[in-house]
């Protein structure tokens, strides 16, 4: 699929079943929260925000009711400013970050404030585009910092073409964020904002099957790599494969896009991990009305890596914890059916010989991490992964050990948040300029 696709997502999914988590302002709402801001000359939410967006000046032309001129404070800094408004962690950034806080008061809600303005004025018009340039980019998944740089070097001119394995684009921001954050039609709406900027996107293209590393870098003049990070990871756990065990990025994606999906039956769920995603996923099936759900972490509770404010939600809804345990082995019935797990103590992450519980449970979700794409990364002459299967760039420019090929997202840094992927494939797109203009 290219040019001026449009893509959509089934009906009849489970994910429609959630409320929004920060609901849509009204006018009159969006204009009394906007002046409550107090305008800091030497704001400290812009120094929270990975892509320094404006934040002042466009809650002030809110409150002015100058909606086209704060969307275009905003994407002026941030291109996927409404998907960033919608699941940016803002309690331990921007909002966080708000003198209000200080003061023991209640923040501005600077999130649904930058969504309001987003909804109500984002156009393509709002942002110049230079004349056509010479150079032709070609980029690896259509994730958020593909996206990012994409649009930022269609609107200076430049050819660019997305080249993404699935069927949608998006990334995780289509597949793999919680529902009450922002849906799949949501992520595609935006998606179809960064076309119009210029932007071709061809889906059902995966690199290593459908062309290799050096067949793109024969088609483009610089290739930028970002096709995130790969399947989840199950290792420790290969023997009890099979229905009912899943890792956590593909049960999101199951519950956000296949229609065929249903709990019906599962009576218990276990979760495994304690980051933002086990804990999202705990949040979801309990939601979803699974009567029990519990989350096993290795270490303390204390040592949760997971947003605070997150495992309060998972709290509130009956999640209950079991810290200090891992999983020993996953138990089936006589006809292969999972039927619980069994758990041991642990010290210091590790596993110890004493056993701790049993846990009935009809579900197991996986949320341990994500592959590393190492052979991927190496379709490139010249490109190299750390010893944590990072792609190894300059920290400011993003150009990895071959010149002509940036990198961003998560394939880089691990797996931060999409404010992180839309600052790094801006920043790559700022130096990919530079290198065509041969400033560098």
């Amino acid at each position: 699929m290219a040019g001026s696709t449009r893509w959509t997502v089934p009906p009849e999914r489970l994910d429609l079943r959630f409320e929004d988590k920060r609901p849509s302002f009204d006018g009159k709402e969006a204009f009394a929260e906007a002046s409550r801001c107090l305008y800091c000359y030497d704001a400290p939410c812009i120094t929270a925000c990975p892509t320094s967006i404006d934040i002042p000046t466009y809650i002030r032309k809110i409150a002015t009711g100058n909606l086209r001129g704060s969307a275009r404070t905003i994407l002026k800094s941030n291109l996927l400013g409404y998907s960033c408004s919608r699941v940016c962690p803002v309690e331990v950034l921007c909002e966080g970050a708000c003198v209000y806080v200080g003061w023991g008061r209640k923040p501005i809600e600077i999130g649904r404030l930058q969504r309001f303005a987003m909804e109500n004025a984002r156009q393509p018009s709002l942002l110049p585009r230079a004349e056509k340039r010479e150079g032709s980019i070609g980029l690896v998944g259509a994730g958020p910092a593909s996206l990012a740089c994409a649009g930022t070097l269609s609107l200076l001119g430049y050819e660019t073409v997305i080249y993404e394995k699935a069927e949608l684009p998006g990334g995780l921001n289509v597949s793999g964020i919680a529902p009450q954050k922002i849906r799949a039609e949501e992520v595609l709406d935006e998606v179809g904002f960064i076309q119009d900027l210029g932007v071709e996107i061809r889906t059902g293209q995966a690199l290593g099957r459908d062309f290799s590393g050096q067949e793109l870098l024969d088609r483009h003049d610089v290739v930028f790599f970002a096709p995130g990070l790969g399947a989840d990871s199950l290792r420790g756990l290969s023997g009890a494969r099979g229905e009912g065990l899943v890792g956590a990025v593909e049960w999101i994606a199951r519950m956000k896009l296949d229609p065929g999906t249903s709990l019906d039956g599962i009576r218990s769920a276990a979760v495994l991990g304690g980051g933002n995603t086990a804990l999202d996923v705990v949040q979801e099936l309990a939601s979803l009305g699974v009567p029990e759900v519990c989350l096993v972490y290795r270490r303390s509770e204390e040592e949760m890596p997971g947003y605070e404010h997150e495992w309060l939600g998972a709290r509130k809804l009956g999640v209950r914890l079991l810290e200090q345990a891992a999983v020993t082995r996953v138990a089936r019935d006589s006809n292969g059916a999972l039927s619980g797990i069994e758990l041991v103590r642990t010290e210091g992450g590790r596993p110890t010989s004493e056993r701790l519980t049993s846990v009935e449970c009809q579900l197991v979700v996986v949320a341990t991490g994500q592959e590393r794409l190492i052979e991927l990364a190496a379709q490139f002459p010249g490109v190299a992964c750390d010893e944590l299967g990072c792609v190894i760039a300059d920290e400011e420019t993003l150009v990895t050990g071959n010149p002509r090929v940036f990198t961003g997202g998560d394939c880089r840094n691990g797996g931060k948040e999409v404010v992180n992927a839309v600052d790094e494939g801006q920043r790559a797109a700022r130096a990919i300029d530079s290198l065509l203009r041969g400033e560098s």
